[in-house]
């Protein structure tokens, strides 16, 4: 049916790539009009943060590009096998120039969870937060790291 659609291929008329690319061209159109950048996506209440996340045969290491955030503002928290990352993003600014004055805030919040694959040693997990990345680290316990035996036939 969509390849009737005249206007469109098939990837243009799927919601979620519609709305990403009409959010880009709204960006476009807001910051030619009134000189700033990205008026959707740094406006537009929540967020979601990229994050990734690998293993190694002793930890897991979870790293997110959380930038204007401080680290006050986010709560990290381990439930079970279940890794909880929160966080708000506030902002004011106000400008006064001959004439004008303009107060703008803003703001959002961010909630991502993650299944861990793996028991963690709770008492040895690190966070470190340094120019807007995060880095978690999540040692395994000895039960859980792969053990590697050879199997004679």
């Amino acid at each position: 049916m969509s390849e009737l659609i005249p206007w469109g291929t098939r990837e243009e008329t799927r919601p979620s790539l519609f709305r990403t690319k009409f959010f880009r061209e709204f960006d476009d159109l807001m910051s030619r009009f009134f000189g700033e950048e990205q008026f959707f996506t740094e406006r537009w209440p929540g967020f979601h943060p990229a994050i990734d996340i690998s293993e190694t045969d002793d930890e897991i290491v979870v790293k997110g590009e959380i930038p204007g955030i401080d680290p006050k503002d986010m709560d990290i928290s381990l439930t079970g096998r279940v890794l909880s990352i929160k966080g708000e993003k506030k902002e004011e600014k106000e400008e006064k120039q001959e004439g004008t004055y303009r107060k703008e805030r803003r703001f959002g919040s961010f909630s991502r969870s993650f299944t861990v694959p793996s028991e963690i040693r709770e008492d040895k997990i690190e966070a470190k937060f340094d120019n807007g990345v995060l880095t978690i680290r999540l040692p395994k316990k000895e039960t859980a790291k792969k053990t590697s035996i050879k199997i004679e036939i």
